[in-house]
């Protein structure tokens, strides 16, 4: 939540009339301000159940097909926070010294493209239930290929019911595109975060931690230490964020003094959640317990950040509070149960599918 501006919330403050903070903007009630913070916090959790169960589905049949899944190599790892600050200070530099209208209008492009996938794979599932949806599913589906000799450069099998859902996201991308409005980028921010935990194997815990802990001094140095972070937030117009107005309840859906937390404060710890529930899968236990450990972790974390951010009205990495939760609470908590060299050693690289070793053990009968 490094990007969220918090105004004065004193009753004494809370004036009908309008009244401007620092920033030059109304500012808001406590209640306003509560719902405001309810939503965010609705915004972060519900991504992250949903994306961690899907990421079970998704390497399952990632596994069973032999679809090479892209996981995160060490190097990977120790690069990210490089690879992102570069990133994060380009955008700075053009949107403090040059017009942010032309980047803004390239990155809104980008995100319709990008916004348009991401939503058609959440919404295939949902139109999957629909009674009749049956005879958009095709038992052998279109495939679509283009390669040269045996070199395969783009490969898509889809169905007809794949591109309804992508008819419906482009219609979606279209509003998104036209009217920019908060709604609009939540539902392409809340796609993109679903995907992103869903997809991304940081490949063992191990990377994790190490991936999480470099983050938390990246946090910390961007938001206390620069403007970077927070002028970053506020000017680029994009859904790498998800919003809501504090002004809502008098405004209703057309507010415009939004508080904000970054896509990176839910999908960031939401990949090592994931891999925590895969850990639990691993074993075949049937058990989730990991994973409830470091989902409420993240509650408690996130509990803090909102908590701390309304008691010092000040922009917050909330990464400072989500990273030593996320991680610390669950190696915690493994080295008490007798767990720790289990969850710490746990790579899913070397992890066999069933089918091997149902494979393996035959060969050993014969």
């Amino acid at each position: 939540m490094a990007d969220v501006e918090v105004p004065p919330t004193t009753p004494e403050e809370a004036l009908p009339e309008v009244v401007k903070n620092l920033t030059g903007r109304a500012v808001a009630s406590t209640e306003g301000l509560a719902l405001a913070y309810f939503s965010l916090f609705m915004m972060a959790i519900v991504p992250i159940i949903w994306g961690s169960f899907r990421s079970i589905t998704y390497h399952r049949k990632s596994k069973e097909s032999g679809t090479q899944i892209e996981v995160m190599s060490t190097k990977d790892v120790y690069m990210f926070p490089i690879m992102a600050s570069g990133m994060l200070f380009g955008i700075y530099i053009i949107v403090k010294y040059l017009s942010a209208e032309h980047l803004n209008l390239v990155i809104a492009s980008y995100f319709f493209i990008i916004g348009t996938w991401a939503l058609s794979f959440i919404i295939r599932p949902v139109l999957g239930v629909i009674p009749g949806s049956s005879l958009l599913i095709d038992e052998e589906p279109y495939h679509m290929k283009f390669n040269k000799g045996s070199l395969v450069y783009f490969e898509c099998k889809f169905d007809l019911l794949y591109v309804v859902s992508l008819v419906l996201s482009a219609l979606f991308g279209v509003w998104y595109i036209v009217k920019k409005h908060w709604l609009a980028n939540n539902v392409f921010g809340l796609a993109f975060s679903i995907n992103g935990i869903e997809m991304i194997s940081l490949g063992s815990v191990k990377n994790g931690c190490i991936l999480l802990s470099l983050l938390f001094f990246y946090d910390i140095f961007w938001v206390f230490g620069t403007e970077v972070m927070v002028m970053v937030a506020k000017n680029l117009d994009a859904p790498i964020k998800v919003l809501f107005p504090m002004d809502f309840l008098d405004k209703g859906i057309f507010g415009s003094n939004f508080a904000m937390l970054g896509l990176g404060d839910i999908v960031l710890p939401g990949v090592f959640i994931a891999l925590l529930l895969r850990y639990d899968a691993s074993k075949g236990e049937g058990s989730q317990f990991y994973f409830w450990v470091s989902f409420m972790s993240y509650v408690l974390g996130m509990g803090m950040t909102i908590g701390v951010l309304t008691i010092f009205n000040a922009a917050q990495p909330a990464l400072l509070y989500l990273v030593p939760t996320c991680v610390g609470i669950p190696l915690v908590t493994s080295l008490i149960k007798g767990d720790f060299s289990s969850v710490i050693a746990y790579d899913e690289e070397q992890q066999e599918t069933p089918a091997v070793v149902e494979e393996t053990e035959c060969k050993k009968t014969e």
